[in-house]
């Protein structure tokens, strides 16, 4: 746990916390458990297991300040808790477009639960919204100041409008009832225990890469994105969480450095060595054309920015993809 600041580690001495994470067994929030546990708080992880793996955090069952409950956010739950991390909801437009009226629903009654939960229990509740509610962005780089530029009725709306429903929740809770409340808007993502099989870019590219298999862009890839490593990520979430100016975002959380998907693709296939070719498809609808977070709150408020390049983080993953077996995961949807 070497990235914490000081000042966060200062904190965590002087209180220990009883911390609920919902989607704790996922990719963010598996590594998120283990570093609350580790520093000693009471930590209940929640997951329905859809997008997520046991495996995850099977390591820390054996923790006396670690419990995993099976359960599905969208149905009320009666726990005391201190601080509520908000993650539950699959995030690959694959495995959200599956079922998309459940997908709408993890967003907005899990929301609705963790608020009630929070309000009972006077507890502060971070909601991990997307950079996905701005949409196919008009102005470039996003604001947070910006209202977005997404299709209601088009296939990605379960996922985007699902998570701009769910801040207005937390705003009106917050407003209404004094709920103290978090909201980060997460950019691109990426990391050891990402999901193989989840569909998204990297870890599709680097399976396909390690295989030798061909990577397929959608379009020419000259639409971009925008990386974060995991580690950066998640400590600006728990600075957000720890944070007592009374700022509740939202706050983009993600690197700036932006780059192309084709920019990506040959990236990866240089750290793997790989002999795989970049072939092209049809590019999905609605799939925004430009990705970057402006991340001026996050160095005013949290004195955040991240610290690792997309090359370092990308070699941390490949390494940890090579550890793993494939066949000890299962693809959550046929959508990968």
């Amino acid at each position: 746990m070497s990235w914490f600041s000081p000042a966060i580690k200062g904190n965590i001495v002087n209180q220990k916390q009883r911390i609920l994470v919902t989607g704790g067994a996922g990719f963010l929030g598996s590594q998120l458990c283990e570093i609350l546990v580790a520093r000693g708080d009471d930590v209940i992880c929640l997951d329905n297991f859809f997008t997520s793996q046991k495996v995850n955090v099977t390591h820390l069952l054996d923790k006396p300040n670690f419990e995993l409950i099976r359960h599905d956010i969208i149905i009320p739950i009666w726990l005391e808790v201190d601080q509520i991390y908000n993650l539950a909801c699959p995030a690959a437009p694959g495995h959200y477009q599956y079922n998309p009226i459940k997908t709408i629903k993890t967003s907005v009654m899990g929301a609705i639960n963790v608020l009630g939960l929070a309000k009972r229990c006077n507890a502060r509740v971070l909601q991990a919204s997307t950079s996905e509610v701005y949409g196919d962005p008009e102005i470039h780089p996003q604001t947070e100041d910006y209202r977005g530029s997404v299709n209601p009725i088009g296939p990605r709306a379960c996922y985007d409008e699902g998570k701009r429903a769910a801040e207005t929740l937390f705003m009106e809770y917050h407003r209404m009832n004094k709920v103290d409340i978090r909201i980060v808007r997460i950019f691109n993502t990426f990391g050891p225990r990402m999901h193989p099989f989840d569909g998204r870019v990297v870890s599709n590219f680097i399976r396909q890469a390690l295989d030798n298999q061909p990577l397929t862009i959608f379009g020419d890839g000259s639409q971009t994105r925008s990386f974060c490593y995991r580690d950066d990520l998640l400590q600006a979430m728990i600075l957000m969480m720890e944070n007592e100016s009374g700022f509740t975002g939202p706050v983009n959380i993600g690197n700036p450095a932006e780059f192309t998907i084709r920019q990506l693709a040959e990236l990866i296939i240089e750290l793997t060595g790989s002999s795989s070719e970049i072939i092209e498809g049809e590019l999905p609808v609605d799939d925004p054309t430009r990705r970057q977070p402006d991340i001026r709150l996050a160095q005013e408020h949290l004195q955040w920015e991240p610290k690792i390049s997309l090359k370092e983080g990308l070699e941390k993953t490949i390494a940890w993809f090579k550890t793993i077996d494939l066949a000890h995961y299962h693809p959550p949807t046929p959508n990968y």
